[in-house]
């Protein structure tokens, strides 16, 4: 009798809800956002908010060991700009949320707690003025680009 197992068992796939360890690469027009190949790998678990509910849509029946690369048109990943999600915000209301000394740089990214504390966002500095307000954009860095998604799917538990 011969051991058929290894020659039966289905590779596993990607399902909606899979817990996942990954790489994987998010670039626009500018270059790589996030690049996570040549590192350490990424884990999540898809539903959860983690990735963008169009970049999940692309990776549910990926194999397990599988690499592929999409290319998504502007928008369709993380929507298109909102000229609304670039806000002023006072430098009371700053110092009021974190460290009153705090400094701000044009491009960096400041992440702050969502109202019920269970999160946070993130917003670029777009502009600082000289009585202390900032300027963010709270639009995602590849919103309204095409975007090129690079993943390998390294394990699926």
């Amino acid at each position: 009798m011969t051991d058929s197992f290894a020659s039966t068992q289905d590779t596993a796939r990607v399902q909606p809800g899979a817990f996942l360890t990954l790489h994987y690469r998010l670039s626009g027009a500018t270059g790589d956002v996030v690049n996570t190949f040549g590192g350490k790998p990424s884990t999540l678990t898809l539903g959860m908010g983690e990735l963008a509910p169009a970049l999940e849509e692309k990776i549910i029946g990926l194999a397990e060991g599988e690499r592929a690369s999409f290319a998504l048109p502007a928008g369709a990943a993380f929507s298109e700009r909102n000229p609304e999600l670039v806000q002023w915000v006072s430098r009371k209301l700053l110092s009021a949320q974190g460290d009153p000394n705090e400094q701000y740089e044009v491009g960096e990214v400041v992440e702050f707690p969502t109202p019920d504390g269970e999160g946070s966002y993130a917003g670029a500095v777009v502009q600082v003025r000289e009585d202390g307000a900032v300027l963010f954009d709270f639009n995602h860095p590849l919103a309204g680009q095409p975007v090129t998604f690079e993943v390998e799917i390294i394990g699926i538990i």
